[in-house]
């Protein structure tokens, strides 16, 4: 059954000496609010890397397949669908279509989760995802570096592609000619807020489950575990995920039910709720430490629960012990 509540949730990922997320009209630089300089992360890099840690995690199994994969083709995606779904790939009716789109949401992990657009080449149309996540903004400037590195090593082509070929070349050149420079760009340090929202009833339309919901929730405390790299090496998510789970206030069941699905406040009340900000007297900060976060408990709507979702598991309702960096207001 797919999930009776709407959610909102929000994170926090530091970033230290590492580029959190290039833009590659910048020459890969970190992406950053111009006028404020606080940086960005993509909804499509946070993406990114849930698929792939649902791939890692669960691409064994039935009905957890990934169709936005990396140098692939969606269309074959498609297509499987639906074959799977017992209708000509090529088929255009639109009974065809429904049949391939309800199909891919069963196939595909993302697709019942993110939605898709799907009415490329075999069409399967196009599914809405309950799940969307915004823009991670940090919480004060970035400071973006452009350093300079020198490789010890060339790539360049001689004729022939030979071992030898390649040898005697080496023999020809300077050392200095071997050698050639490169440039990395990083910020030092950046602590981002990511949100994200939850519907209940766009969830009924693709079929996202508790299960999917709990995967979900596993891959955005785990995806930057998975992710480490020379541009990345410093990346976490170093916080709880906080939850807002809407459950309804009227005492008729059927209309507390309709409650959930709709909601019982507005998200940007509930996320007005957590505040965070540096420590007094950390001008620069350097770590997720340097900053007071707290969270107003006692003034979460009727019809609302708050959890913290850890590696443990949730608590709704109540503070996470093993980590005091979220306290009560």
């Amino acid at each position: 059954m797919a999930i009776q509540n709407r959610y909102e949730f929000l994170y926090y990922v530091a970033c230290t000496n590492a580029n959190p997320n290039g833009d590659p009209d910048m020459g890969n630089t970190p992406r950053m609010d111009p006028q404020t300089m606080q940086g960005y992360i993509t909804d499509v890099a946070t993406k990114r890397r849930i698929r792939n840690y649902v791939e890692t995690a669960y691409g064994d199994r039935p009905g957890m397949g990934i169709m936005i994969q990396q140098g692939t083709n969606i269309n074959r995606h498609i297509a499987s669908a639906k074959r799977a779904a017992q209708v000509e790939e090529c088929a255009k009716t639109t009974e065809a279509v429904y049949k391939g789109r309800q199909k891919a949401c069963e196939m595909f992990y993302d697709v019942r989760t993110f939605g898709a657009v799907m009415s490329t080449g075999p069409n399967a149309g196009q599914v809405r995802g309950p799940v969307q996540i915004t823009f991670g903004k940090s919480m004060d400037p970035i400071l973006p570096l452009d350093i300079s590195i020198t490789r010890m090593a060339i790539a360049d082509s001689v004729k022939g592609e030979t071992v030898e070929a390649y040898l005697e070349d080496e023999k020809k050149r300077d050392v200095d000619a071997l050698r050639t420079m490169g440039r990395k760009q990083l910020i030092p340090f950046g602590l981002y807020e990511v949100r994200g929202f939850i519907s209940a009833n766009l969830a009924a339309e693709t079929g996202f489950d508790q299960e999917d919901l709990r995967i979900l929730f596993e891959a955005i405390l785990n995806m930057y575990e998975h992710d480490h790299s020379a541009s990345k090496g410093e990346m976490s998510v170093v916080s709880p995920l906080i939850l807002f789970r809407h459950v309804g206030t009227d005492t008729d069941e059927r209309q507390r039910i309709r409650q959930a699905k709709l909601g019982c406040a507005p998200a940007h009340k509930l996320f007005e709720l957590v505040k965070v900000a540096k420590k007094p007297g950390v001008e620069v900060p350097r770590s997720y430490r340097d900053y007071d976060a707290a969270i107003d408990l006692k003034h979460i709507p009727e019809g609302v629960e708050v959890g913290f979702q850890t590696y443990a598991g949730i608590a709704w309702g109540k503070l996470p012990e093993d980590e005091n960096w979220f306290h009560e207001a």
